[in-house]
């Protein structure tokens, strides 16, 4: 099908049909955004194309009242019957052109049917859209998403999400809920574990990754489905980390700091966005005008299709902004929700409202644009049903193991290697060792998948302890699992402790279940190992065999005691089905970890929210020693605890290696810039614009093992109309070294990197002084300064 879309963008075609009915619309938002500050570019994302818009002018033309409401109503087939409804069941309700989207079918078989009935007996034979939570794996299963972006390889994330939609719409799906770009500063918040961590430049990036994987070049393409960047937005900011609870954030920090992956998401192409389930400043989110009209629609100019989450209609009588299910729908709509997602409301009331002119003809002919277009673009009219003959129910194949393997290995961080004085490296691994294998996760294979795991079966999954038999013999390997997640008998942990004594090395795999501990309700007020499983780790090491510490987990844990005490650790998260022989490569070096953390870790859940990316504060701690609590005035009254230290255990960016780096002093190709000439690139936008400020650094292999480094570039703004965090990572690049290599590692930084939201939430470049870092984390120092001027 020919969309007249550039090759390599399905939505990215000029709006040349000014003459058709969205034209007003199309003219108002445009002038809406021409107000004195300026608010940024619209996302390079357009759906409303001559071909398409056509299209749906000419259905919108023979649509019903009612036919045009089902285009908003979306079902779960979990639900035998349509929840509430009072009807029969969904299939009288498609062939009544009630239902615009059904999705948690099993296969495409069933898609296949219900399909037949949309598009035999409806009567205007439009195709249903469906869905399913397709968020790190099909059957595929990869790490979880937080794991994911730990790799800091786009590029991998890109090819595991083309993977997924290769997988998923083999069974019929189309359009899958991913990926989650929540800044998550928090990690009490479960759901951290299914988004990119707590940094908008790298969330950013990996949300990009996302997309490009899950749609494609062409969103036609029978193997693409449409992404839908979540949860829009804040959710991420949930008070005391405890889900779906209320965010207050200000304006000047959402546009800053939560708001560019979605941002990056629908200005890659994204086709969709989910409203999240919070109240943002005492507004749901899915009944903000201001971030659903005024941002994503005015501002932005996004064309494609707004989702609530599962009821979150319904819950805006919980959040107390409606008294009857009636409201609830109207506000929803009317602030930019366009489809309902399992609340049943608008099917039961919207027309009415309609009706009675509480909504508009108008309003409900624009949301019902937002739909069909995407339903066009997918090619769903021409190609409805599934080709069965692409059901793929054997083995995995070896092609897509070896991705999830390689996407493993690259997400695992190395938190701690000996400590350079009473306790030496022990890792890599040596084969002739004998090991102790322990813990409630070395053979959890369920586990291993981690939670929203698609269709997934832990029957693919290899777990460490089948990894380890196979690869060094059973005769080596001392297994005593030491009780369950959540409990253990003094039988379990004793039977552990004998056969530590009985090892070389002791690789203790612990954590947290990743459906019961983390995702969505999985918030924790305490985020230390659940159960006996801190008892069985200091026993263990109390036996004095050098202990591998593997944290399965989809947050930061404190463990304090741990990091100080053992000989190494590694955040192995939830590694997908490979997650066995991916760890044994690493533990053994026949990869080298290269993982790096993108939540900073905390000491304790006291010290949360955390983030690198935070203000100086009017009396910062700069240089004093908080090791020890205040002794005079001048070490009490600056930002700081006086029973912990404000830096975390390990800072955002940090991960160890199997070798050491060392960079040399940056070189900056400037030293003065000028901010008028960056923002004059930034409202041009052109891809060929001269790049001010090139960033050069020379890193080399200072070790003896081959590595992957990620070089790291951070900016610091002072003088400007804000305040500024300290740091702010603008630029990275993975680069592989052998021992003693050295490489010039080059970054051309964009305009964007000196940009900030002002006082007046005018985005641009302001005068003053920026500061440039390179190094291997967060916490890097001896930076290089240039000027900003006029």
């Amino acid at each position: 099908m020919n969309l007249g879309i550039k090759p390599n963008r399905w939505i990215f075609g000029l709006l040349i049909c000014c003459t058709l009915a969205s034209s007003l619309t199309r003219a108002q938002n445009q002038a809406a955004t021409e107000e004195p500050p300026f608010r940024g570019l619209p996302v390079r994302n357009d759906l409303a194309t001559l071909s398409i818009e056509r299209r749906v002018e000419d259905l919108l033309k023979q649509m019903t009242l009612e036919e045009k409401v089902g285009q908003l109503v979306q079902y779960s087939i979990g639900t035998p019957t349509g929840p509430g409804t009072g009807r029969s069941g969904y299939e009288e309700m498609i062939a009544g052109g009630q239902v615009g989207s059904l999705f948690n079918l099993e296969n495409a078989t069933a898609a296949n049917r219900y399909q037949h009935i949309a598009m035999e007996r409806s009567r205007l034979h439009i195709p249903l859209l469906f869905g399913l939570d397709v968020i790190h794996g099909y059957r595929t299963i990869f790490p979880v998403p937080l794991a994911m972006a730990s790799t800091w390889d786009p590029p991998v994330v890109e090819r595991a999400a083309h993977l997924a939609a290769e997988e998923a719409t083999a069974a019929g799906v189309r359009w899958t809920f991913s990926p989650m770009v929540d800044i998550a500063r928090d990690a009490r918040w479960g759901r951290m574990i299914e988004g990119a961590g707590e940094d908008p430049f790298l969330g950013s990036e990996m949300a990009r990754a996302y997309v490009r994987g899950y749609q494609g070049r062409r969103l036609d393409a029978p193997d693409s489905m449409a992404s839908c960047a979540k949860h829009y937005v804040g959710y991420g900011a949930a008070e005391g980390g405890r889900d779906y609870n209320t965010a207050e954030i200000s304006e000047h920090t959402l546009r800053e700091f939560y708001l560019p992956p979605f941002y990056a998401a629908l200005d890659e192409d994204g086709a969709s966005v989910m409203s999240s389930f919070n109240a943002l400043n005492g507004v749901p989110a899915t009944a903000n005008p201001f971030t659903l009209k005024q941002i994503l629609r005015k501002e932005w100019q996004f064309q494609g299709l707004v989702t609530s989450d599962w009821t979150a209609v319904v819950e805006l009588m919980a959040h107390g902004i409606a008294n009857d299910g009636a409201t609830a729908a109207t506000k929803a709509f009317t602030a930019g929700v366009d489809m309902d997602m399992e609340s049943n409301l608008y099917h039961t009331y919207l027309a009415d409202m309609v009706k009675s002119g509480k909504v508009t003809e108008a309003q409900l002919d624009e949301g019902v644009r937002h739909v069909l277009r995407v339903k066009i673009a997918l090619g769903l009219f021409e190609h409805p049903y599934t080709d069965e003959t692409r059901k793929r129910t054997g083995p995995l194949d070896k092609e897509n193991l070896e991705l999830a393997r390689i996407a493993a290995e690259r997400s695992f961080v190395l938190l701690k290697n000996g400590n350079g004085k009473t306790i030496p490296p022990v890792l890599p691994l040596k084969k002739g060792q004998i090991v102790a294998l322990i813990g409630p996760l070395a053979d959890d294979a369920q586990n291993m998948l981690g939670s929203w795991a698609g269709r997934g079966q832990r029957d693919d999954v290899l777990t460490l302890k089948t990894a380890l038999t196979e690869a060094i013999g059973a005769a080596k390997v001392k297994y005593a699992q030491g009780g369950q997640i959540r409990n253990s008998t003094d039988k379990e942990i004793a039977d552990a402790v004998a056969a530590a004594k009985k090892a070389n090395v002791a690789i203790l795999a612990l954590g947290e279940d990743a459906a019961q501990m983390s995702a969505e309700a999985g918030s924790r007020a305490h985020l230390d190992l659940p159960g006996r499983q801190e008892e069985l780790l200091e026993k263990v090491v109390a036996t004095g065999t050098p202990v591998v510490l593997v944290l399965f987990s989809g947050r930061p844990l404190t463990l304090s005691w741990a990091f100080e005490r053992v000989s190494a650790a590694l955040a192995a998260w939830f590694p997908g089905v490979q997650a066995g022989p991916a760890l044994y490569r690493v533990l053994y070096g026949e990869a080298a970890p290269s993982g790096r953390l993108v939540v900073s870790w905390p000491r304790t859940v006291g010290q949360l929210p955390l983030y690198y990316n935070a203000l100086s504060t009017g009396r910062p701690a700069g240089n004093t020693d908080l090791s020890h609590p205040p002794q005079n005035g001048i070490e009490k009254y600056v930002s700081r605890y006086v029973d912990e230290l404000n830096s975390p255990q390990f800072p955002f960016g940090y991960g160890l290696s199997y070798t050491t780096f060392e960079y040399a002093t940056p070189e900056v190709s400037a030293t003065r810039i000028s901010a008028k000439a960056l923002n004059e690139y930034l409202r041009k936008r052109s891809p060929d614009q001269k790049r001010d400020v090139i960033v050069s650094v020379k890193v080399t292999n200072t070790g003896k093992n081959s590595a992957d480094e990620t070089v790291q570039l951070y900016v610091g703004l002072t003088g400007m109309s804000v305040a500024e965090p300290v740091k702010a990572l603008k630029a990275f690049q993975r680069v592989a070294l052998a021992p003693g290599d050295t490489k010039k590692v080059t970054f051309e930084l964009e305009p964007e990197a000196f940009a900030i939201w002002g006082q007046r939430n005018e985005w641009g470049v302001e005068p003053g002084k920026a500061t440039i870092w390179v190094s291997s984390n967060s916490s890097g120092q001896g930076g290089v300064s240039l000027e900003i001027g006029e």
